[in-house]
């Protein structure tokens, strides 16, 4: 497989893959002054064929591009084997779930997703494309995330919480309310502080 993304967040992602026993072949990034992250090499352009691909990069935009751009990949999941995942889920291509974490039952997971170090998803809930879950965070019961939102580092959601497209959830933050689309929230509880344009 190959790994679209020379990042640090891409480097997780490699180790992730070893561990659940893919022969990485190399990075694919466009910068050309990458040329090895690990021990893998860099390359600057898709090899002209079909391939195997995990998007390794952090930004939710980023990873839409690089889906949008239409290119024939493969894409791969990673369920990392220190996951305690019910057999209830439901995850699609592309999405990765890294050590620690915990996902309960009925839970759905679109494409192109990053549920983080040690996060935990309670039961029902529903997690749309191109969302990033960090680290730590605990999402309770019947919660639901639009297309394209971060949730950062250690945040809470209580149940039944509905937050909408392209969010910013800030580290730490409480959510006990709904939160619209393009709202950047932040604090105990949390409280919105400006809002954006969807246009990706």
């Amino acid at each position: 497989m190959y790994l679209y993304g020379a990042s640090g967040h891409g480097k997780v992602v490699a180790e992730i893959a070893e561990e659940c026993g893919y022969n990485i072949e190399a990075y694919i990034d466009e910068n050309p002054l990458k040329e090895r992250v690990l021990n893998y090499t860099v390359i600057h352009e898709a090899p002209p064929y079909d391939i195997e691909v995990l998007i390794s990069i952090g930004n939710n935009r980023l990873r839409k591009r690089v889906v949008n751009r239409g290119e024939h990949f493969n894409y791969v999941t990673l369920l990392h084997p220190k996951a305690i995942l019910s057999k209830r889920l439901k995850i699609e291509e592309g999405t990765i779930v890294m050590p620690g974490v915990t996902i309960n039952a009925a839970v759905r997971i679109g494409k192109h997703c990053i549920i983080n170090t040690n996060a935990s998803i309670d039961h029902d809930c529903i997690i749309e494309d191109f969302v990033h879950i960090s680290p730590n965070v605990a999402l309770a019961g019947n919660v639901y995330v639009g297309e394209g939102t971060h949730i950062g580092i250690g945040a809470s959601v209580i149940q039944g919480i509905e937050i909408g497209k392209w969010c910013t959830i800030g580290a730490g933050t409480v959510i006990i309310s709904d939160v619209p689309d393009g709202a950047t929230v932040v604090g105990n509880p949390g409280k919105i502080i400006k809002s954006r344009s969807l246009n990706i």
